[in-house]
């Protein structure tokens, strides 16, 4: 009996050695590690309920979908079709962040302690506060683009964001090391890592997104610059003086244009996928504003264009982003496979390009193509969004209180 017993103490204490703890409640620190050991820092929080929070200068993103099985964990965004999948103790978790329709995978860790979102030795020799002259890619003709750089620096610690023109890099963060600035972000989708030398107010330096883009980019401090407007680059083509089209909603009904719902209204048409996180910042703000100024004569409705492989997992991500966001207007399927703008522009050809992932078109009363926008300047932009938000208001009400005499096309 004496011997069953501690054969059986035994066994007990080899069976909660394997059912291992869970991750500890506080701070954490992860990197998603890129080639040629390069690596993508962000700060995270892990809370009692298994709810981990990653932490963006002035955003957090909440995962509440952690699942915990024998020494694994699978870790899911809200919106975004991007999964976690690690082993985990009680103080890290390793394994890799996924994105099945790209064929993506990049390795991560995660430590548990409080710690610097980058590693760092050397004191500031540098103050980048302020704006910036920027162009990625400036030696290749293809791949070339405009950027305004916005940012803040309090000590070592550097907050802000790229803007171009067609949309912003969101939140990041980071810090000025000597005479060194690195900023990252992840935000369930991009992960970004931006490295560069600074020196006489000039910036060189290289853009990493994840571990399958790279880029050169160049930047000269310039406070007095501007992008070119977001409404002038996207536009109806010649003998065009509305858009028309026809893509099914989630419950497989076509939707167009010239269904009654829009007859006489003010529509505003956003051009989105639900894997864009620019486009998920103006959906949110679009919901909302949706939501807080209902009047009969305006409809929203927004034109999916979705890299996932078959038309129901393109469906379900749609359902996952109106669940998450409480969408309260449709979403429709325009393009599933691609998120390509060309293929995007065969979709809509009375435009004459489909330049940017959002990009939104105001319509008037009398079904006139009034404004197109191109690009979302988002909240990490500050007083851009701040403008933003105001210009849109106004217009749209300006629509809405116009009479069909008033209408016509600009």
């Amino acid at each position: 009996m004496k011997y069953l017993l501690l054969l059986f103490s035994a066994l007990l204490v080899v069976s909660c050695n394997r059912d291992p703890k869970t991750p500890k409640v506080g701070e954490w620190r992860a990197v998603l590690e890129l080639d040629k050991g390069k690596k993508i820092p962000f700060l995270m929080e892990y809370a009692t309920g298994n709810v981990i929070t990653f932490f963006n200068a002035g955003e957090s993103i909440e995962i509440t979908d952690v699942t915990l099985k024998g020494d694994s964990i699978i870790l899911e965004h809200p919106v975004f079709e991007g999964v976690f999948k690690g082993i985990y103790s009680e103080d890290s978790i390793y394994g890799s962040f996924i994105q099945p329709s790209l064929d993506r995978a990049v390795p991560f860790k995660m430590k548990q302690g409080r710690a610097e979102r980058f590693d760092l030795s050397k004191a500031p020799n540098q103050i980048v506060t302020g704006n910036w002259e920027t162009v990625f890619s400036p030696d290749s003709e293809a791949d070339r683009y405009i950027a305004k750089g916005i940012f803040d620096q309090k000590g070592h610690k550097v907050t802000g964001t790229f803007r171009t023109t067609t949309g912003d890099y969101r939140f990041l963060e980071g810090a000025v090391e000597g005479d060194s600035l690195k900023l990252s972000t992840f935000d369930g989708a991009h992960a970004f890592l931006f490295e560069a030398e600074v020196k006489d107010s000039v910036m060189n330096g290289i853009f990493y997104s994840g571990n399958h883009w790279k880029e050169p980019f160049i930047a000269k401090r310039n406070e007095n610059y501007e992008l070119p407007k977001a409404d002038s680059l996207t536009f109806l083509k010649e003998g065009y003086k509305n858009i028309e089209f026809s893509f099914p909603n989630t419950d497989g009904d076509i939707v167009s244009l010239s269904d009654e719902r829009f007859q006489n209204k003010v529509v505003i048409v956003q051009i989105m996928g639900t894997w864009c996180p620019n486009c998920l910042d103006e959906t949110k703000y679009f919901s909302e504003y949706y939501k807080n100024n209902k009047n009969e004569q305006l409809e929203f409705v927004s034109l999916a264009f979705e890299y996932a492989k078959t038309e129901a997992k393109a469906m379900q991500a749609i359902n996952k982003l109106k669940s998450a966001v409480d969408v309260p207007y449709p979403i429709l399927l325009a393009q599933y496979g691609s998120s390509s703008k060309q293929k995007a522009n065969d979709k809509l050809p009375m435009l004459n390009h489909v330049l940017s992932y959002p990009t939104t078109i105001f319509i008037d009363k009398s079904g006139n193509v009034r404004k197109i926008h191109t690009g979302f300047n988002g909240p990490a932009t500050g007083e851009e969004y701040d403008t933003f938000v105001k210009t849109f208001e106004a217009f749209v009400q300006m629509l809405l209180e116009e009479t069909p005499e008033d209408q016509s096309p600009q």
